[in-house]
């Protein structure tokens, strides 16, 4: 396995149900389940058999496919969490290159498919209901163990094993790790001018773009 191979370690996909914390219920489909099928149709907006419950937050053709390193879960069962791949609710598990390599824009081929990297990911509350603990999403913060989120360029019947090969790179853009750092950063960690750089990448997806102009502007209003 090299930096331009990620190799797939199973398939998940899950419809929303009710995920109950205490006296709060909420829709979500965050419960993957692993998929049986040697292939899976990949459509623009996700996986056959995958929904959300909420669209504004999930899914979409910037999020059709979420992605996470099967090796964070060793970070995760070190902090006290029973967690297999698939338990972060992500579609896809897969090994090789991890946040601090992959970088926003990036085309990988996947079967007949094409895939880019538009952004990563940013933990909901929900994730923390899943886990049963709050802290789990300034834990997901902290670590910058995030995975990310994939458009698709051109659809088709995917392989649920093997591997996705990069095609396309910009070494210019910012990678999953720096750009998701950046992006939460505090204080004197925080960055405007490679933010604004960053920012600027042109496959990033909108809602992300967005959400850290909102950031810049209050960055130098406080100046």
């Amino acid at each position: 396995m090299n930096d331009t191979e990620l190799e797939l370690g199973g398939l998940f996909v899950g419809r929303p149900a009710p995920l109950a914390d205490g006296d709060r219920e909420v829709l979500s489909a965050i419960r993957k389940q692993r998929v049986a099928e040697e292939h899976v149709e990949l459509s623009a907006t996700q996986l056959a058999g995958d929904r959300q419950a909420d669209m504004v937050s999930h899914g979409g053709r910037d999020k059709a496919v979420y992605m996470y390193p099967a090796a964070h879960y060793t970070f995760w069962r070190s902090l006290g969490y029973e967690l297999e791949p698939g338990g972060v609710g992500e579609n896809a598990s897969v090994t090789g290159p991890d946040e601090r390599e992959v970088r926003i824009g990036d085309v990988w081929s996947w079967g007949p498919a094409l895939v880019q990297v538009s952004q990563p990911r940013s933990p909901c509350f929900k994730f923390g209901m899943k886990l049963g603990r709050k802290q789990a999403v300034a834990q997901m913060i902290e670590s910058a163990r995030c995975g990310w989120y994939l458009r698709v360029l051109r659809s088709g019947a995917v392989p649920a094993s093997g591997t996705l090969r990069l095609i396309d790179r910009d070494p210019a853009a910012p990678t999953v790790r720096e750009l998701f750092t950046g992006s939460f950063a505090r204080g004197a960690d925080n960055d405007p001018e490679r933010l604004r750089e960053m920012i600027g990448t042109p496959a990033l997806a909108e809602q992300w773009r967005f959400a850290c102009q909102d950031k810049l502007a209050r960055l130098e209003a406080s100046r």
